[in-house]
């Protein structure tokens, strides 16, 4: 009972969400649907029971005439306004849907918190929401209303069939066993078969992802990447044919009972029925045979049809709990998180014992303190796993820590308004992504600044030669997915374009998150002689490196382990103190530069 009054609560949202975005949609599937079963209950009980009866009473043949005319221009009114509804309304008003419908979706995907997208159960609620949802969110409309006028059309074709044969209402018993109790069953087995095939399809998806996308070409062509993904997607399909293997039998039986009640029993047993009351009691005569025999056919098909579209709402009421628990979620962190609107300039950043776990139990930070002030330069060093990135995600407010707080100018960050907040901040993420578009759009990402400073970025980055290089220069394509033309860059310049985007963007800080990653040494050094020279005197730049070559400029330098500072200060400093610091520094340095003498090792100096 309370999934019956989930699914009606559900697809009356589906109602709702579709009024909100089109009315006129909303209207006309339920002047469609009133119509078509007024125009069937009309055409199939009263027009036959009119007709025959007034050659019976032998009524002038203009009278019937009359009728039928009427009765036809109604016919031929209907058809022309369901011709207009098929050829104009819904195409316009679905593509309406299907755009405000997905704008929601995906303005509810950027305001969740990155956590959500880390969590599979909460990513595969978005996928369900996703999948196909302005079709399945229209469906559950035209469900709706099917439901409301065929549960009224149902009633009135009963009372015209009780009105000729109160014994012949029972038939309709079958399809009512067939329908409700068997198909009631059987959605029961889609929607398990259904939710259980999902973490299948999404690696089988993300299979099919792999193979058509660019980025992977190279990796399917020089390695053996293309049977392991094949061994992966074989897995998937195996997995989905366990899915339907499980559900067959129930699938089979309960589908074999919902015909056999739904069609032989009802369609022969009436006609088997009427033939007895006609042949041999004789005790109905072949106008009343007619007229029960087409109210029967059609009160049986409108039966029919009531009963599947309740059970298509009920397998829409699986995609619409998953749509309404994604866009009803209400997030930890909302983008839209209004508050304090900050200064403009970050004169502070402090970690007072801030400690953070992605999985409970398992802490990534751990009680964090430390203070940088503004026109600094901080670097963050350490090994892979210190928690490095993860302090700057805790930074921008892509998660709250477990414990302790961050201050920027002395205030908790979760007390801004969080878009001014991020304002503060321009970066280049080490997992960073170019866009299908314009090498200057790639830059600006939406912002509205001056061609100069995208020049000035691109010659900080000691890339400026090269996109001139090209075409259309920085209204060049990037990637050739969209465009035979587009320019396919090298992976280092790459990331220049990402730390290109760092410094066009007006920000007070500047982050940089493993900056340097995919540059060769010499491009490296050119970098990060752009990044200080940038820095200097007029930003707070922050900057994330496990090449600790690159931080011996730096102001301050803080050395993590186990998500905790366990050394700081200036490159100097550490390297006099001759502690952990200053053992992976020298082991960096045995291993990729060369050095004269333990001096050089101290003052960082490569020959």
């Amino acid at each position: 009972m309370k999934n019956k009054f989930s699914t009606f609560r559900n697809n009356a949202y589906a109602v709702k969400t579709v009024w909100g975005i089109s009315k006129s949609r909303v209207i006309n599937e339920a002047f469609r649907t009133l119509i078509g079963y007024a125009e069937w209950i009309f055409f199939s009980t009263f027009f036959m029971r009119y007709i025959i009866n007034a050659i019976e009473s032998e009524k002038e043949f203009s009278e019937i005439m009359a009728f039928i005319i009427i009765a036809s221009a109604v016919l031929v009114g209907t058809a022309l306004y369901q011709s207009y509804s098929n050829a104009i309304i819904m195409p316009f008003t679905g593509n309406k849907i299907y755009r405000k419908l997905y704008e929601r979706l995906y303005k509810k995907a950027r305001n969740v918190e990155l956590r959500c997208f880390e969590d599979s159960e909460f990513y595969n609620k978005y996928t369900m929401a996703l999948d196909n949802a302005a079709e399945k969110m229209i469906k559950s409309v035209d469900c709706f209303f099917s439901i409301i006028f065929g549960m009224v059309a149902t009633g009135a074709s009963f009372y015209l069939i009780f009105a000729i044969d109160k014994f012949a209402v029972l038939f309709v018993i079958f399809p009512i066993i067939g329908n409700f109790f068997f198909g009631r069953l059987m959605n029961r087995v889609w929607s398990g078969r259904y939710e259980d095939s999902v973490k299948d399809n999404r690696r089988a998806d993300y299979v099919n992802r792999v193979m058509y996308l660019s980025e992977f070409a190279k990796e399917i062509r020089f390695s053996n990447i293309h049977s392991l993904m094949m061994r992966r997607y074989d897995d998937s399909v195996k997995g989905i044919q366990r899915v339907a293997d499980k559900y067959a039998k129930r699938a089979i039986f309960r589908t074999t009972m919902q015909n056999l009640f739904t069609f032989p029993l009802i369609f022969e047993g009436i006609m088997i029925y009427a033939a007895y009351r006609t042949i041999v009691s004789q005790t109905m005569g072949l106008a009343e045979l007619a007229i029960m025999f087409s109210a029967m056919v059609a009160s049986s098909w409108i039966l029919i049809g009531l009963f599947g579209n309740i059970v298509d709402a009920l397998k829409n009421g699986v995609f619409l709990k998953y749509f309404r628990a994604f866009v009803e979620y209400e997030e930890r962190i909302p983008e839209n998180q209004d508050g304090i609107i900050p200064q403009e300039v970050i004169n502070s950043i402090e970690f007072c014992n801030v400690s953070f776990e992605y999985t409970e139990g398992k802490p990534v930070i751990n009680n964090l303190s430390f203070k940088i002030y503004g026109n600094k330069i901080a670097a963050f060093v350490g090994h892979n796993g210190a928690g490095k990135t993860t302090l700057i995600k805790l930074l921008f407010r892509l998660y709250d820590p477990t414990s302790g707080e961050i201050l920027v100018n002395d205030v908790n960050i979760k007390e801004y308004n969080l878009k001014a907040y991020r304002k503060l901040f321009s970066a280049a993420f080490q997992d960073y992504r170019v866009m299908s578009m314009t090498v200057k759009e790639n830059i600006f990402m939406g912002i509205e600044v001056d061609d100069k400073v995208a020049e000035s970025a691109l010659k900080n980055v000691g890339l400026w030669d090269k996109i001139q290089s090209l075409p259309n220069g920085m209204d060049t394509i990037l990637t050739k997915e969209f465009d035979s033309n587009g320019a396919v860059l090298s992976g280092g310049e790459v990331q220049k374009i990402i730390i290109a985007r760092a410094f066009a963007q007006k920000a007070s800080a500047k982050v940089f998150d493993e900056p340097s990653s995919a540059l060769d040494p010499i491009a490296e050094y050119e970098l990060y002689k752009g990044i200080m020279r940038e820095s200097k005197g007029h930003n707070m730049t922050l900057f994330v490196s496990h090449r600790l070559s690159s931080v011996k400029d730096a102001d301050i330098v803080f050395m993590l382990e186990n998500g905790a500072v366990i050394e700081s200060g200036t490159h100097a400093e550490l390297m006099n103190d001759k502690s952990e610091y200053y053992e992976m520094f020298t082991k960096q340095a045995e291993n990729y530069l060369a050095l004269d003498s333990e001096q050089d090792y101290r003052e960082g100096v490569a020959i």
